[in-house]
C-alpha cells in the first residue's frame, strides 16, 4: 500500500510539472498513424489482344505509420514545421471485360518524407486549429500497380511513377496536456502524387491521382 501512495503521488507531481509547461518554443517527437486513399477524377482503361482492362477507384483507406519531429514557434499564435516519414497508399479495383479479374484488387503503397509548415491559433489553454502548406517527397515505390500494367499488356506498358515530388496541405486541430500533445488532421493534394507515364500522353493524363488521407499523432515535446 505504501508503495502504491508513494507512486501516485510521484505521478502526481510528475503531471504538476508537466502542465506548468507552456514554453514559446517546443521541440519534440510525434508518432501515429494514417488513412490514406488515392483517388482521381477519371478511371484507367486498356485495350490487350482484345480485351478490355478497367483501373477504378476503390473507396477502401490504407492503413500507414507516420512518425517525425516538430518545432513549434509561439504560443497563442505559432508556426510548426515538421519532418515526418509517412506511409501512404490506396487501393484500385481492377476489371477485365467488365469482370473483377482474379487479382480483384491492386494494393499500392509508398514511402514519403513530408514537410508540412503549419500556421496555428491556440484557443484557450489546450486546443488548437492549424492549417498550412506541406511538400510530401516519394522515397520508393510499390511496383504492385506497374505489375498490373505489365500482366494485362503483356509486359509492354513502359509504365513508371512521375511526379516524385508533391504538394499539398494539412487542415486540423489539437490538444496540449503539458509536453504531451495529440493531433488530428486532414490532408489533400495540390499536385498528382500519381502519374503513370504509358505509352501515349491520353492514357498517362487519364491516370494522373492525387492523395488524401485522416492523420492521428501523438507527441511528446522534449524541450
Amino acid at each position: 500500500m505504501k508503495n502504491i501512495l508513494i507512486a501516485l503521488c510521484a505521478l502526481l507531481i510528475s503531471y504538476s510539472a508537466s502542465a506548468q509547461y507552456d514554453p514559446a518554443f517546443r521541440f519534440g517527437i510525434k508518432a501515429g498513424a494514417n488513412l490514406s486513399n488515392i483517388n482521381g477524377s477519371n478511371d484507367l482503361s486498356l485495350n490487350s489482344g482484345g480485351n478490355a482492362f478497367d483501373f477504378k477507384d476503390n473507396d477502401n483507406r490504407s492503413l500507414g505509420f507516420v512518425g517525425g519531429v516538430f518545432f513549434r514557434f509561439g504560443k497563442n499564435a505559432y508556426i510548426q514545421p515538421e519532418f515526418l516519414l509517412s506511409q501512404k497508399g490506396g487501393r484500385f479495383n481492377v476489371y477485365e471485360d467488365g469482370v473483377q479479374n482474379s487479382d480483384g484488387k491492386v494494393d499500392v503503397r509508398f514511402s514519403n518524407l513530408d514537410v508540412p509548415i503549419l500556421f496555428g491559433v491556440r484557443i484557450a489553454k489546450f486546443f488548437r486549429i492549424n492549417v498550412g502548406p506541406m511538400a510530401s517527397l516519394r522515397l520508393n515505390s510499390n511496383g504492385k500497380l506497374g505489375d498490373s500494367f505489365d500482366d494485362v499488356t503483356g509486359g509492354n506498358s513502359e509504365a513508371e511513377f512521375k511526379n516524385r515530388l508533391a504538394y499539398g496541405y494539412q487542415a486540423g486541430v489539437g490538444l496540449d496536456f503539458g509536453r504531451l500533445s495529440l493531433d488530428v488532421r486532414y490532408e489533400g493534394n495540390f499536385t498528382d502524387v500519381v502519374k503513370i507515364n504509358f505509352n501515349n500522353a491520353t492514357t498517362a493524363s487519364q491516370f494522373g491521382k492525387k492523395s488524401n488521407l485522416f492523420q492521428a499523432t501523438l507527441g511528446f515535446a522534449i524541450l
